[in-house]
């Protein structure tokens, strides 16, 4: 997939450590407005930190972030949710009692001209975005604890969208899900690429990389191995980044 313009995202020359180790060393990526770009790599492989650095929750030592072509500080989540940054973690961080309106206005609650909640005004919202991101989602009125994965899945990403996420960052969020539910979240991911948004996939599974993402990142001891468009290589070709670090001749 060729990419021309400016990039929604560059991170360039990231380095980060702790205690003395590099676990981020000289890493350079970028993700473009309706891309799906993988992560991928061993535990300890640098991907989640390198992730975290443009989502706030660590500050690198070295290195530049840009959004949109511009120098971006990004110090902390609020910083980068001021970016459009949003994170959907394995965990979804749902309020399990709640129902989906309840955790889409979690802590930014709609209320009304007496200071009291306006509960009708939260669904009415919450179904707007459903009907944009998943139109057969029904459960409105249950504990999200009564959802399966993939309508948790569902209303974490609406809630990301719904406060103006440009830039998504999903940690394996096909994990534990079985193949409808994980269907269910591929078409999540299309719809959400078509409407501009670039997606960070950090991900273990080859497979889901290859079915959802365009362009795989490789990372092996903190540095990148390479970048590969999955539409010009094999499962086993990014296997043997993995594994190796062997970079295949489409790689960059």
């Amino acid at each position: 997939m060729a990419n021309t313009g400016t990039p929604l995202v560059e991170m360039r020359d990231i380095s980060i450590a702790f205690g003395g180790i590099k676990a981020v060393d000289h890493v350079t990526i970028d993700l473009h407005p309706g891309e799906v770009v993988g992560l991928l790599g061993h535990n300890g492989a640098g991907k989640s930190t390198l992730i975290k650095c443009l989502s706030g929750a660590y500050k690198a030592d070295a290195g530049e972030i840009y959004i949109n072509g511009s120098r971006a500080e990004i110090n902390n989540p609020r910083d980068a949710r001021n970016y459009n940054i949003e994170t959907i973690y394995q965990t979804l961080a749902l309020a399990d009692n709640l129902n989906a309106a309840s955790n889409l206005f979690l802590g930014r609650e709609i209320v009304g001209a007496g200071g009291t909640l306006d509960d009708s005004a939260m669904e009415a919202e919450t179904r707007k975005i459903m009907a944009r991101l998943n139109p057969n989602f029904r459960k409105f009125n249950v504990p999200v604890s009564a959802l399966s994965g993939g309508q948790r899945q569902s209303v974490a990403i609406a809630r990301a969208v719904y406060f103006n996420a440009k830039i998504l960052i999903m940690d394996e969020p096909t994990a534990a899900l079985g193949p409808q539910e994980t269907q269910m979240v591929a078409e999540l991911i299309q719809e959400l690429k078509k409407q501009g948004l670039g997606i960070f996939l950090i991900e273990h599974d080859i497979h889901a990389v290859m079915d959802l993402c365009d362009r795989a990142v490789v990372m092996k001891n903190g540095q990148r191995v390479g970048t590969v468009n999955v539409n010009e290589v094999t499962d086993e070709d990014i296997l043997g980044m993995i594994i190796m670090g062997k970079k295949p001749a489409q790689a960059v």
